[in-house]
C-alpha cells in the first residue's frame, strides 16, 4: 500500500492539475480589470490610477519570476508551486474588503509575488513528466487554461459583479482558489533538482544560459505578442463599456467568447507543433510561422479595434484571440525544448521576465493616453506596434528551435 501511495502521479493529472491551476491564476490576476468599472465608480479611481494598480502587479510578478525559476530547479517546482497559490489566494481573497487605492496596491503586489512560480514550474513540471512527441499538445492544454482564465473569470465574475457588487466575488473566488491545494498535495512526482550538484553539464548556470542567443529571441518574442494581450486584458472590459456603451453583461457576452476562442485555439496550435515534430522531425517551423501570423494579426487588429465601427471592432477582437491563441503554445514549448528538463524553469523565468514586462508597461501606459488624450485610440495603436519588436526577436534573432548542448558550453565555460 505504502508502494503505491508512492508512485509518480501520471503525466495526464499534472498536465490536468497545471491546467487548472492557470486557468484560476488568470481568473485571480484578471478580476480587477473586470472590477474596473465597477472599482472608477466606488473608490473614485482615475484612470492613471487603475492603470497602476493592473500594472502593479506585473512589477511583482516580474521581479520575483527569476528567483521563482531558481527555486524551481533547485527545490522543485511541486513545493514552490503550491506555496505561490497559497499566497494569491489569500490576496484575491483580502481584496474584497479594501477600501482605498493604497490597500489594494498591497494585495495586488502580494498577489504578483504568488503567482510568479506558476510559468517557471509549470514549464519544469512538464519537461520533466511529458515525452518530446507531446510538448506541443501538453503547451497547448496549458494555453487551454490560460487563455479560458480570462473568459471564465469575465463572463462569470461580470455577471456576478452586476448581481452581487465586486467585493463578494474576489471573496469567492480567493476561497475557491485555496480548494485547488487539495489534490495538489497528493501528487508525487520524482523532479530533477539542482539541489547539493553544483556546477554540472546537466544543470547550467545562469551565466552559459544567458549567453544563449535563442534566449533573447524568445524573449524578445514573448514581449512582442504580450502587450496586446495584456493590454486588453487589462482594458477591454472597461473600453467596451465605457467607449462602445456596452452594458456589464453585455460586455462579458462579449469578451468571454472571445477569449474562449483564444483557449481553443491554442490546443489546436499545440497539435501542429507535435505533428510537425512526427512528420518532419522538428516543429522550429512551425513555430516561427505561428508565431508570424500571431503578430501580424494583432497589430491589424488592435488598430482596427480602435477605428472601425462598433461591428467592426468586435470582429478585430476575435480575429486577435483566434491567432493569438494559436501562436500561445509556441511561447513555452520553444523554451522548453532549447532548455532541457535542467535549465527549464530559469531558462522559462528570465524569458517569462521579458514577457512580463507588457503587464507593467501596458496598463499604466494605457491610462496615461487616455488621460491625456481622453481617447483610446493611441493606447490600441501602441498595442499594435509592439508586435513589431516581438517578431524581429522571434524571426530575426531566435535561430532554430532546437536542444541546447549544455555540457559542451558548460566545459567551455
Amino acid at each position: 500500500m505504502v508502494g503505491k501511495a508512492l508512485e509518480p502521479t501520471s503525466p495526464k493529472q499534472v498536465v490536468f492539475l497545471l491546467t487548472l491551476a492557470l486557468l484560476i491564476n488568470y481568473i485571480d490576476r484578471g478580476n480587477l480589470a473586470t472590477a474596473g468599472p465597477l472599482l472608477l465608480n466606488e473608490l473614485k479611481l482615475s484612470p492613471t490610477q487603475l492603470g497602476t494598480l493592473l500594472s502593479a502587479f506585473y512589477i511583482a510578478y516580474a521581479a520575483a519570476m527569476v528567483p521563482a525559476g531558481w527555486l524551481a530547479d533547485r527545490y522543485g517546482a511541486r513545493m514552490v508551486l503550491g506555496i505561490g497559490v497559497g499566497i494569491w489566494s489569500v490576496a484575491t481573497f483580502m481584496t474584497g474588503f479594501v477600501n482605498s487605492f493604497a490597500s489594494l496596491l498591497v494585495l495586488r503586489l502580494l498577489l504578483g509575488l504568488g503567482e510568479s512560480p506558476i510559468m517557471p514550474g509549470t514549464s519544469k513540471l512538464i519537461r520533466t513528466r511529458v515525452g518530446s512527441g507531446h510538448i506541443g499538445f501538453a503547451n497547448g492544454v496549458i494555453g487551454f487554461g490560460y487563455q479560458i482564465g480570462p473568459a471564465v473569470g469575465t463572463f462569470v465574475g461580470g455577471l456576478l459583479m452586476a448581481r452581487l457588487g465586486w467585493r463578494p466575488v474576489f471573496m469567492l473566488f480567493g476561497a475557491l482558489s485555496l480548494l485547488w491545494l487539495l489534490p495538489w498535495a497528493r501528487v508525487r512526482i520524482n523532479e530533477e533538482t539542482s539541489r547539493g550538484r553544483g556546477e554540472s553539464a546537466e544543470a547550467p548556470r545562469f551565466g552559459v544560459i544567458l549567453r544563449q542567443r535563442a534566449l533573447w529571441g524568445a524573449s524578445l518574442g514573448n514581449f512582442g505578442l504580450n502587450y496586446s494581450f495584456f493590454f486588453t486584458l487589462a482594458w477591454l472590459p472597461t473600453y467596451l463599456v465605457k467607449v462602445r456603451g456596452f452594458s456589464m453583461d453585455e460586455m462579458a457576452q462579449i469578451a468571454a467568447p472571445a477569449y474562449a476562442l483564444a483557449a481553443v485555439t491554442a490546443v489546436i496550435g499545440g497539435l501542429w507543433i507535435d505533428r510537425c515534430t512526427r512528420v518532419e522531425g522538428s516543429s522550429s517551423g512551425a513555430q516561427k510561422w505561428l508565431m508570424v501570423f500571431g503578430y501580424l494579426s494583432s497589430l491589424v487588429a488592435m488598430v482596427g479595434m480602435a477605428l472601425l465601427p462598433r461591428n467592426g471592432s468586435i470582429a478585430c477582437l476575435y480575429v486577435y484571440e483566434l491567432f493569438g491563441g494559436l501562436a500561445s503554445p509556441c511561447l513555452y514549448a520553444a523554451a522548453q525544448i532549447f532548455a532541457g528538463p535542467a535549465a527549464t524553469a530559469r531558462w522559462v523565468g528570465i524569458q517569462n521576465l521579458c514577457g512580463i514586462l507588457p503587464g507593467i508597461v501596458a496598463p499604466a501606459l494605457s491610462g496615461a493616453l487616455i488621460d491625456a488624450t481622453g481617447s483610446y485610440v493611441s493606447a490600441f495603436v501602441v498595442a499594435g506596434v509592439a508586435n513589431v519588436i516581438g517578431f524581429i526577436g522571434w524571426v530575426l534573432v531566435m535561430p532554430k528551435v532546437a536542444p541546447v548542448e549544455w555540457k559542451p558550453l558548460a566545459e567551455a565555460a
